[in-house]
């Protein structure tokens, strides 16, 4: 604050603490205890036959008032509140601010800081860890990949063994910490718009669905044209480039033809966001533990 604004900020705050004393003062007139009887005197002031009397406050109300210039005037004295006086008591909103946050600093240690160091294997088994991950994950994840981790359009199902990028611990890890950034360049420029049917028609074979043989076997030669480098020679992708696997039924977008169609011929873009920013280290690993521990449910059910 400038002293231009300090010193206006003062002035203003005294002069109408000084004026509300002097019209508290000013209007006591007798000094009229509870046990008194009122002067029941009048101000002359009648409306619909009411008079209005003229009386002072009883001591009780006017010591009231006076307790709150006093409380009013050691308040000010101690806390910054007139301009740039810091006042008496050093206290600070910043000051305030840290000490809340290593309070909050002291408890999250306390409750997440035990897991750092532990395995995610080891975190995934901990039954604790997982009701906690579970809420974290609900706070932070579900909004893309639902309540249950089952995904959405666009967004991966966590709950079964088809990664993009690896389901190790290490690599859920990566992906928590440093985000993805998922890749589909348009080929519509690049092979025609009978190169993306024809495309589509070899995907959907991949798959074992209905498709056209002729055209599947003309877009098997743009696939190995185009798409091997990213999807392989036999389309089971590539976890290095986060490129799908054609082959497993498994669509982040839709196994229509239509569908396909479009991917293949305008290409996909998404973001999984970084959370080293948003999330502490102990909380990203209890994340971890729990998606990992959702696709090891699938194992556990074979």
């Amino acid at each position: 604050m400038s002293t231009f604004w300090g010193v206006w900020v003062t002035v203003l705050t005294l002069t109408n603490l000084a004026l509300i004393i002097w019209v508290l003062f000013a209007n006591r007139k007798v000094a009229v205890s509870d046990q008194d009887e009122p002067a029941n005197k009048t101000t002359g002031h009648v409306y619909d036959g009411i008079e209005e009397y003229d009386n002072p406050l009883p001591k009780w109300w006017f010591m009231l008032f006076v307790a709150t210039l006093i409380f009013s005037g050691v308040y000010l004295a101690i806390y910054p509140g007139l301009g740039n006086f810091k006042g008496l008591g050093g206290w600070t909103s910043v000051g305030e601010l840290e000490k809340d946050q290593s309070k909050a600093v002291e408890k999250f240690d306390e409750t997440f800081g035990k897991f750092v160091n532990m395995p995610i294997e080891q975190i995934a088994e901990n039954r604790e860890a997982l009701k906690m991950g579970a809420r974290i994950f609900a706070n932070n994840c579900a909004v893309c990949h639902g309540a249950d981790g089952g995904g959405n359009y666009g967004f991966p199902n966590l709950t079964d063994n088809d990664w993009l990028y690896g389901g190790t611990p290490e690599k859920i890890l990566e992906t928590l910490h440093n985000g993805r950034g998922g890749l589909m360049p348009p080929q519509g420029p690049i092979i025609g718009e009978e190169g993306v049917k024809n495309v589509t028609e070899y995907v959907l074979a991949l798959n074992g669905l209905e498709h056209n043989a002729e055209m599947a076997a003309a877009g098997q030669k743009v696939f190995g044209t185009v798409c091997m480098a990213c999807h392989g020679a036999d389309g089971k992708g590539n976890q290095a480039l986060g490129a799908p696997n054609l082959t497993d039924n498994i669509w982040l977008y839709g196994s229509s033809r239509e569908q396909i169609q479009h991917t293949v011929r305008g290409g996909r873009q998404n973001q999984m966001p970084a959370q080293k920013d948003k999330l502490r280290e102990d909380k990203i690993r209890l994340v971890a533990a729990y998606v990992y521990s959702l696709s090891r449910q699938e194992d556990e059910q074979q």
